[in-house]
């Protein structure tokens, strides 16, 4: 079969949710069971992939959606007891009185602050809880969704105590080949996507120092009385001071801690030193910005929900308001550093799933040793006491985390199934290449040398339609890693440049917007808000693969 003509049958169910989703706006509930049945038909009638294969590839993709679908849960379970609890709000509140600037107060609230949010539980929530804050200290609804979703891009590619990394890059490269590929090495394959998160976060290093600053500039541009980029420029010592205090401790803790713990200790520690920054008076501006008086904000500027300040909350300390993230963040640390006994016992409790229906497949569902379980869950049951939350609370926090579980698991059960049988096509009777490599065979072809500046565009468009750098990985992580052999570059790099053009993709996701304007109270603005952040996707994904260029082709490091 003609190559050209493989790689398009593969692209196919890509095309189909591209076109579903972001043509017909189609959701991914709709979007995923069309690619899904699809692909199907596909790989039985065009790959000639017996059905053992597709049965043990869609068992396998069920598995790993119930892995992802554990963490969502439990992340939800912790936002929302802690909303109801009233801990949130004390959070909040302990923001508003930093600056009265404009521009620093959208630093802090959504680079850090909603990084750390990312960090502990991913999956849209921080762009979904740091808008409306912004709205309440006097944002217009349009302004602060279009900074909450650029903010949210560094800290996605290890977003959820490292899932989109782990569980995206992890479980899509986890098959023979690669792992005969890595030990040829002499690195085993859990040191590998090791490697690539440590890459990742380097990779996305230079481009992070500047979203603090592109963040403002894009701000007085669009929203100031003078809609100028002066104004936002303004304040680049400060912009890209708290660029720094975010990426440095973030890169320092991928290289030595792993993937899980960049995005929520890099927030933390940026926190630590930024806030008491600010309020010393470091490199803050004297005069300060603030947005035109609200009668003559545009129309289009303004949501259904009116903006007013934060309530005071609950009765008690803004420690004591912190104390489940500072909770979970310990247990995290404690459960996987691998020279501690923890780490061991909660894998040991794995269901493995060995050779399904006979093939080399292998399933695992993790149990304690799912960040949604333990500590989510277990934290979150700890706030039920710690804050003498009463029933009433409790329940309203875990019904509405069972009810915005139904969306993300209709299309988890679909899109993760659909990738791992894409995956799994290599197992067919006519020597057929696999639908991600037939397609890395084409592109390698068509793109020689460039590669590495369009792979950071690559995961970026998975993120796009899919609104998640997991399922942006799972889709593309083993076609970039194809490609890169194809064109005998590094696959360490190329796979990196993959998770980090995924999280930059994080402020143009479908679902991400929508998501985000609901909280506010935006309807039919989606369409600008995407044209809007489209600018930084360009410069962020520009910066971030001219950075991978130099490293595969400038003989600074040779790595596998």
């Amino acid at each position: 079969m003609d190559e050209g003509y493989l790689a398009l049958l593969a692209f196919i169910p890509l095309l189909v949710i591209f076109v579903m989703m972001a043509g017909f706006r189609w959701p991914a509930t709709k979007a995923m069971p069309v690619a899904f049945f699809i692909t199907l038909l596909l790989a039985y009638f065009s790959w000639d992939m017996p059905s053992i294969w597709i049965a043990a590839a869609y068992v396998n993709g069920l598995v790993i959606a119930a892995n992802i679908l554990l963490i969502v849960f439990g992340a939800l379970a912790v936002l929302f007891t802690l909303r109801e609890s009233g801990a949130i709000t004390v959070i909040n509140k302990g923001f508003t009185s930093i600056s009265p600037d404009k521009r620093i107060q959208a630093i802090i609230i959504t680079w850090l602050f909603g990084s750390f949010i990312e960090g502990a539980a991913g999956f849209g929530t921080p762009a979904a809880l740091t808008a409306p804050l912004l709205l309440s200290l006097g944002f217009p609804a349009l302004a602060a969704v279009m900074v909450a979703l650029i903010a949210n891009t560094t800290a996605v590619s290890f977003g959820a105590v490292g899932t989109p990394t782990l569980i995206g890059v992890g479980t899509s490269l986890n098959l023979p080949e690669v792992q005969h590929a890595v030990a040829e090495t002499g690195l085993t394959y859990e040191a590998f996507i090791q490697q690539i998160g440590a890459w990742t976060a380097l990779l996305h290093m230079i481009p992070g120092i500047f979203v603090p600053l592109i963040m403002t500039v894009m701000l007085t541009r669009f929203f100031g009385a003078k809609k100028s980029i002066t104004e936002g420029l303004k304040i680049w010592p400060y912009a890209l001071f708290a660029g720094l205090c975010f990426v440095v401790p973030y890169t320092v803790v991928a290289h030595l801690l792993g993937p899980e713990f960049p995005t929520i200790l890099g927030a933390l520690a940026g926190m630590m030193i930024l806030i008491p920054a600010t309020k010393a008076g470091f490199l803050v501006p004297r005069d300060h910005w603030d947005f035109p008086e609200p009668s003559r904000w545009e129309a289009s500027w303004m949501g259904a929900i009116e903006a007013k300040t934060a309530d005071t909350g609950a009765g008690f300390s803004l420690q004591k308001a912190w104390l489940p993230y500072a909770l979970i963040g310990t247990l995290l640390i404690l459960t996987r550093l691998r020279q501690l006994p923890f780490n061991k016992w909660l894998e040991s409790l794995t269901i493995r799933l060995e050779n399904l229906f006979g093939t080399d497949v292998v399933a695992s569902l993790d149990t304690l040793y799912n960040p949604g379980v333990f500590p989510f869950l277990f934290v979150a049951l700890i706030c039920i006491p710690l804050f003498g939350m009463t029933k009433k609370q409790v329940a309203n926090a875990w019904t509405e985390s069972f009810q915005r579980m139904r969306s993300p698991a209709i299309a988890l059960v679909f899109a993760v199934p659909m990738i791992r049988i894409m995956m799994q096509t290599g197992n067919n009777p006519g020597d057929l290449p696999a639908m991600p490599m037939a397609m890395a065979q084409f592109a390698a072809g068509s793109t020689g040398a460039a590669w590495p500046l369009l792979s950071p565009f690559v995961g970026a468009l998975g993120t796009f339609m899919a609104g998640s750098n997991a399922v942006s990985n799972m889709l593309f992580s083993l076609f970039q890693y194809a490609v890169a052999e194809q064109t005998d570059i590094s696959r360490t790099i190329a796979v990196s440049l993959q998770n980090m053009g995924g999280g930059i993709g994080n402020m143009i996701g479908i679902h991400n917007i929508i998501a985000a304007c609901a909280t506010v109270g935006l309807t039919g603005k989606e369409g600008d808000l995407l044209k809007k952040n489209t600018i930084p996707v360009v410069i962020m994904g520009l910066l971030g693969g001219i950075v991978g260029a130099v490293l595969i082709y400038g003989n600074i490091i040779q790595l596998f």
